[in-house]
């Protein structure tokens, strides 16, 4: 295939398209056209995800060999597509509300979809840095967007020291991977590794030791999660909704790329670190969030607990555990989407709220918003028969099968543990006291997203056949 076919590149290339010309626009019209443009990058996302499922998802590499399009690249890139676009829709009133309608959000979104993208295509160490890069960089000026909040300003600046380290860690790794193969590329990397793996390979470990660090910051892992709830507190919400719906699936077929394509050779080496890591999560996720009373804190130490579930899949090592992976990242787009687009709402006078007490009483302020709201936090606490037990019971058979006893029952019960501060929510919405109402006014956007996100967590089980085919194909493509 020559290097110059680059239809399975057509969506980044589309997405980059759209988000210069967006730019150009947004400098011609001023901060005023924001809500057009936002809205004009929620088409543009839709479409380039209609591109996707045009292009050929067989086992194709472009650019010399720097990315690579297959099923799994195919799934994770849609998953991405879905979670951006509704983290664009979900802005599009916060950005007015708060008064920081600038046009250049819409275009940081995008832009930050493009790396992820690029991310979960990389078959090359260089090419998974600039990826990364593209979409940590989008990440950090988000992060700071509200020029004149000093939490804001302070969560941009943890963001981006801790990221800064991050990404030595990672260049550090892939410079010993570099050393000791000669290669970056992923599939030489593989034949190295696959050769001469053994007692004299110890710069080897080291290299990915330090890379999976690296990945492991994206994704908010055990002992890389010290930024997460300041950064999820500090950020405007809507940046806080895309933070926790989009970035980690990017990172998870990342890692999930690296470590089942060049260095499936050194999985006993990996699985050691990836356990220790998979339990950290789940345990600091679980007891971390019971003494959290803001709601942007209790869900980022959520998502630091479903990283922790999410990578006892990627431990089977097997087709199993990666399809349960990719089921499980479906599902937790989808919950946690629909429990920001409560969040978004929660304003009271004109002011953004975000204590959990806040929520007093509003089971009879507003009550399809309370049940709504109740059910997903059924959802994430992993009760049948909502999606979320689905999600967390794939990922425990695929441990199980390979006799992976030990994590799957700490999985079982640190989600018991994390089922109280879910259900808190709900006690505190149903039973407390009634606080003030909120704002009565609910963007269509909002109370949409919050209506599909309920449908499919409780309608999953009719008929869960369609994803987990999905999933499995998608896995499948690895192997």
């Amino acid at each position: 295939m020559p290097d110059f076919y680059l239809v399975p590149l057509l969506p980044e290339l589309f997405m980059a398209m759209a988000g210069m010309g967006l730019l150009i626009v947004g400098v011609a019209h001023g901060n005023d056209s924001t809500k057009t443009i936002c809205w004009a990058a929620f088409l543009a996302v839709l479409f380039a995800l209609l591109i996707l499922f045009k292009v050929d998802s067989e086992d194709i590499t472009v650019l010399n060999g720097l990315f690579k399009m297959d099923g799994f690249a195919g799934f994770m890139k849609a998953l991405i597509l879905l979670g951006t676009a509704l983290s664009l829709a979900l802005s599009v009133r916060y950005l007015d509300d708060e008064n920081m309608a600038r046009f250049e959000y819409p275009v940081l979104v995008m832009m930050a979809g493009i790396g992820m993208m690029l991310m979960v295509s990389a078959n090359n160490l260089l090419a998974l840095y600039v990826g990364l890069e593209l979409q940590s960089l989008s990440l950090y000026v988000l992060a700071a967007f509200r020029r004149g909040s000093l939490r804001s300003s302070e969560a941009g600046v943890k963001y981006f020291s801790l990221g800064a380290l991050s990404s030595g860690m990672l260049l550090f790794g892939a410079s010993l991977i570099y050393g000791f193969t000669g290669s970056l590329d992923f599939d030489v990397i593989g034949n190295v590794v696959a050769e001469v793996y053994g007692a004299e390979s110890i710069g080897l470990v080291f290299g990915l030791v330090f890379l999976l660090a690296g990945l492991a910051f994206k994704i908010s892992a055990v002992p890389f999660h010290m930024w997460t709830p300041d950064v999820y507190e500090g950020a405007p919400t809507s940046v806080t909704a895309f933070f926790a719906i989009v970035p980690k699936v990017a990172a998870i077929g990342l890692i999930i790329r690296v470590l089942y394509e060049p260095f499936m050779g050194m999985s006993e080496q990996w699985m050691q670190v990836i356990y220790f890591v998979s339990v950290a999560s789940m345990l600091v996720g679980s007891f971390g969030a019971l003494a959290q009373d803001n709601i942007k804190r209790l869900m980022a130490y959520s998502s630091i607990g479903n990283m922790g579930y999410v990578l006892i899949g990627v431990l089977a090592g097997t087709a199993q555990g990666v399809a349960a992976v990719n089921v499980y990242l479906f599902i937790y787009v989808i919950m946690t989407a629909g429990v920001f687009a409560v969040i978004l709402s929660m304003r009271r006078d004109g002011m953004a709220l975000e204590k959990i007490s806040d929520l007093a009483g509003l089971s009879r302020n507003a009550p399809a918003m309370a049940y709504g709201l109740a059910i997903l936090m059924f959802s994430l606490s992993g009760i049948p028969p909502m999606a979320g037990f689905f999600g967390k019971f794939v990922v425990f058979q695929a441990a199980v099968a390979q006799e992976l006893y030990v994590i799957a029952t700490l999985g079982l019960v640190t989600s018991v543990v994390a089922a109280y501060y879910y259900l808190r929510v709900i006690k505190v919405m149903f039973f407390d006291e009634p606080a003030d109402a909120f704002d009565a006014k609910t963007p269509l956007a909002r109370n949409v997203i919050l209506s599909l996100s309920v449908a499919f967590v409780v309608l999953f089980a009719v008929k869960p056949s369609a994803l987990m085919a999905s999933a499995d194909a998608a896995a499948a493509a690895l192997f």
